[in-house]
């Protein structure tokens, strides 16, 4: 690792010191997969994805090889500093469980862990208003000019996340089994459906649904069924976003009021970068309680990951 004198910027002013110079490496960590990016002096240099290292959807094991995977990818030399956003990450004990995970490829880093939300609003270039996030799971999260957080649903799938991935695959089922309790043959969304998850019948689903073979990620992966069907003009499907998008901007709307800001909210995660029905559901439920400046992320959320490290820079050696 090398060394050379800078300025660093603390929450104490500015001192000017003999710091290491090796690469910020961000990591943002999913329900799916888990992306990350090695910056070397504030310039991406490689970027991977590989699976979840959330050890709330793998195995500790699973989470490790993940990350053994994706750092072979980006590379584990010279690296100072390492910033992860991760969901579930809901107290100091979350966060230093994921840092022990993350510390054998980063021996000599500063690894900073943090709610993924917060990666979501720096890749949205602001550094207060509400970051929401629509991706296998959802939350929102949030901070005033003043510095005070705020948050809303991400209590994970059995308690909540609605308007997300999982959220939608589940309501696919429940729709298939609805109409087979009521007697009605199977529609686009249910032949679709068993299609995808290689079955004959809707009653089967009940079996698959509670199988130790399914869970949390291979339900939200059918949610992609819910928008083709959307798009094709399937009706419920079509409510079924709308629904989404209705949760998702009460979510928002709560963190908001207990923020006392207006905005902006930062909208990401896989469903809400990408399905143009969902965004528009969720702009009109927030325009009817006068919340106007909605921004759909650009760029992925590790993105987000410099700014936050100027914000919470490594501290000298």
């Amino acid at each position: 690792m090398t060394n050379s004198t800078n300025s660093v910027f603390t929450a104490e002013g500015i001192h000017t010191a003999s710091v290491a110079t090796g690469a910020l490496i961000g990591l943002d960590i999913g329900g799916t997969k888990t992306h990350g990016v090695r910056f070397e002096n504030g310039v991406p240099v490689a970027d991977s994805i590989a699976g979840s290292a959330n050890v709330q959807n793998v195995s500790r094991e699973g989470a490790r090889a993940h990350l053994a995977e994706l750092f072979a990818e980006i590379g584990y030399g010279d690296v100072r500093q390492v910033y992860a956003g991760a969901g579930g990450i809901d107290s100091d004990a979350d966060a230093e469980a994921l840092k022990a995970l993350i510390a054998p490829f980063a021996p000599k880093a500063l690894t900073t862990v943090v709610h993924d939300s917060r990666l979501l609003l720096a890749a949205g270039r602001v550094s207060s208003g509400v970051a929401v996030i629509a991706g296998t799971g959802s939350a929102a999260w949030g901070r005033n000019p003043r510095g005070v957080d705020a948050r809303a649903g991400g209590w994970g799938y059995l308690l909540g996340d609605e308007g997300s991935g999982y959220w939608l695959g589940r309501e696919a089922v429940r729709h298939s089994l609805r109409r087979m309790n009521q007697g009605y043959e199977a529609d686009a969304l249910t032949r679709s459906l068993l299609r995808a998850c290689d079955l004959d019948h809707p009653n089967q689903l009940i079996a698959l649904f509670h199988s130790a073979g399914t869970g949390r990620r291979y339900w939200a992966q059918q949610a992609r069924l819910v928008v083709e069907g959307a798009d094709a003009g399937h009706v419920p499907s079509q409510k079924m976003l709308d629904r989404a998008g209705q949760d998702l901007a009460d979510m928002t709307a709560q963190t908001l009021s207990q923020l006392g800001i207006a905005g902006p909210v930062v909208l990401g995660g896989g469903l809400g970068m990408h399905v143009l029905r969902l965004q528009s559901a969720f702009r009109e439920a927030l325009a009817r309680d006068g919340i106007t400046d909605v921004r759909p992320v650009t760029q992925d959320p590790v993105y987000g990951v410099p700014q936050l490290a100027a914000e919470h820079p490594a501290r000298p050696a």
